[in-house]
């Protein structure tokens, strides 16, 4: 189900509009749906969002839901708060349709703030293998008991974001 929506996914200055849904430290999956911020599903006990997790606006993933984007920094936004941001990778990943029950695609961008300029990262193949396998194991760890499937089909740098961020476009 897509989602209307009347920001833009660029900014004037070329940034990405990045829109949190769920919350650095958030134990549950928040979902905008009819101009409103829903329970999706709690996550599994003792697991949390690593960073600010949101969507892409204007834009059609492979699943037909705007990109999902998982915004690297050090602090945490807020449901609705809207995040210029700026690809530095994005985490290839395939899932069972949990209602057609067909594989699709489902990448993730990872994005830092623009306005975080301490982060100075340029792609995610930059940073450590650990921080990268971390976020792997914490997406499939969270649709552990939603019978998707995951499987993790690696990481592509910051160009390959944006190339997911292109095709989206298309899709609209």
């Amino acid at each position: 189900m897509g989602v209307s929506w009347e920001l833009e996914p660029f900014a004037e200055d070329g940034s990405l509009n990045v829109v949190i849904e769920s919350p650095r430290g958030s134990t549950a999956k928040w979902k905008y749906e009819a101009g409103m911020f829903r329970l999706s599903r709690p996550l599994p006990a003792g697991l949390a969002y690593p960073y600010d997790w949101g969507f892409l606006p204007g834009t059609r993933a492979s699943d037909g839901d705007p990109l999902d984007a998982m915004v690297y920094w050090n602090g945490a936004g807020y449901p609705g708060v809207v995040v210029p941001s700026r690809v530095i990778g994005v985490l290839r990943v395939e899932q069972n349709n949990r209602t057609s029950g067909n594989r699709e695609r489902n990448d993730r961008l990872l994005v830092v703030p623009v306005n975080a300029p301490a982060i100075g990262v340029s792609s995610a193949l930059d940073l450590p293998e650990r921080f990268r396998h971390e976020i792997e194991h914490f997406f499939i760890a969270a649709v552990a008991f939603e019978g998707k499937d995951l499987k993790l089909l690696g990481w592509g740098n910051a160009e390959e974001g944006t190339a997911t961020v292109t095709a989206s476009l298309a899709r609209r």
